[in-house]
């Protein structure tokens, strides 16, 4: 997810109907850091960059881990990585990055890089990427029962200059399924609410699939939207919160349902005001039970910085919104959320724009590890981070 200034305008109404900041929630000793480890920003697997790591997740099958980039083939193609990592009761003692993978499109062929869509002023038009079909990965996922990968597209929606829909090239937010070594399979159905459209109704550019989870037994596969519709009100600011949608969907991609979860109002005031902003569930994690699931939000407010916080939730007793043009009449039940873990207030000298969340070993104290990852955004100036953290 790249970080893009956005702006709404929020009447009395309405900000009565979004969910405003939960009470604080204790972590008491629930949630301690293990320790951190920073990848080397000129690391590079099989002649590709390591970076934009916007998702990770444990193989059950191999024991090793799956890290997705977020890279729009801008640095080389679009790709994931395999990595083992060692972590302990003292923390992450190794980081090893295996294998590269590429994605492949339904004709063979990778993703085109940069070089492919410069033009005679050697920049690159926005709409190439929609048009030429490369993709936006943000969230990787093994499927427990084949090994095979399933991720998630973000898509994209280019508007002229002059904010007409002529012209607009769309390329809708996908669910996708790959081999082990990154051949394209099918893409599985989505939700008609999760179509692209030129504007006013349906997602938020920049906004869509960032979350993406198997159930732990595999009999189901759980998306969710970084930020609320269009129709379901404003994203998320230092004033409110907002309504993003969570769907579950067969084995086969059919959705079956879809819960309202309240993403929390933004920590802190953008400096300058009104400036980039934004807060919105960057991972989905399954937990133990069929109905139980983590979801990773991570909050940016320009001139201040990046926040993560890790909440536990239930659909049990959530009302099916599925069928719901909008939510913005607030006339239903949202899931029930509780914080697990507030990254700011477990030591860590630093965060960065943490985006990836995924289950760990169990330590000997019986304590569960939970991995987190930060996307750098190919920048020298950030990082790439693993945090492993312990849970009771």
């Amino acid at each position: 997810m790249r970080i893009r200034t956005r702006s709404a305008v929020l009447t009395a109404a309405a900000a009565l109907l979004l969910p405003s900041a939960l009470p604080a929630a204790a972590q008491a000793d629930d949630a301690r850091l293990l320790g951190s480890y920073v990848v080397p920003h000129e690391l590079r697997v099989g002649g590709t960059p390591v970076g934009g790591l916007s998702s990770i997740d444990h193989d059950r099958r191999s024991g090793d881990f799956v890290l997705v980039s977020d890279d729009w083939s801008d640095y080389a193609p679009a790709r994931y990585y395999r990595a083992t990592i060692a972590v302990t009761e003292r923390g992450i003692e190794d980081v090893d990055f295996t294998e590269v993978h590429q994605f492949r499109r339904p004709d063979g062929r990778t993703y085109p890089t940069i070089d492919t869509w410069r033009d005679e002023q050697h920049r690159v038009p926005k709409a190439a990427r929609n048009a030429l079909g490369t993709v936006d990965p943000e969230e990787l996922r093994v499927d427990p029962l084949t090994g095979a990968v399933a991720w998630t597209n973000e898509g994209q929606r280019n508007v002229p200059p002059d904010g007409s829909a002529a012209g607009t090239v769309l390329m809708d937010p996908a669910l996708r399924i790959s081999t082990r070594d990154g051949r394209y399979v099918r893409d599985l159905p989505t939700a008609p609410n999760e179509k692209m459209t030129t504007g006013g109704t349906g997602p938020r550019v920049n906004e869509t699939f960032e979350g993406l989870t198997y159930t732990r037994d595999g009999s189901q596969l759980v998306s969710a939207l970084e930020g609320p519709l269009e129709q379901d009100g404003p994203s998320a600011n230092a004033d409110h919160g907002a309504f993003s949608r969570i769907t579950v969907h067969d084995r086969s991609g059919r959705p079956v349902a879809q819960y309202a979860y309240p993403v929390e109002p933004l920590f802190a005031e953008p400096q300058p005001p009104n400036e980039w902003n934004t807060n919105g569930i960057s991972s989905l994690l399954a937990g133990d039970e069929p109905d139980s699931f983590l979801a990773l939000e991570r909050g940016y407010a320009s001139g201040v910085g990046t926040k993560g916080r890790i909440y536990e939730f239930s659909t049990a007793g959530a009302d099916d919104v599925l069928n719901r043009h909008s939510l913005a009449d607030g006339d239903f039940r949202p899931v029930r959320k509780e914080l697990v873990a507030d990254l700011d207030e477990l030591g860590l000298p630093y965060t960065d724009n943490v985006e990836g969340l995924s289950w760990g070993p169990r330590l000997p104290t019986g304590e569960r590890v939970l991995l987190v990852v930060s996307d750098n955004n190919f920048s020298p100036h950030q990082q790439t981070q693993l945090i492993a953290i312990a849970i009771r």
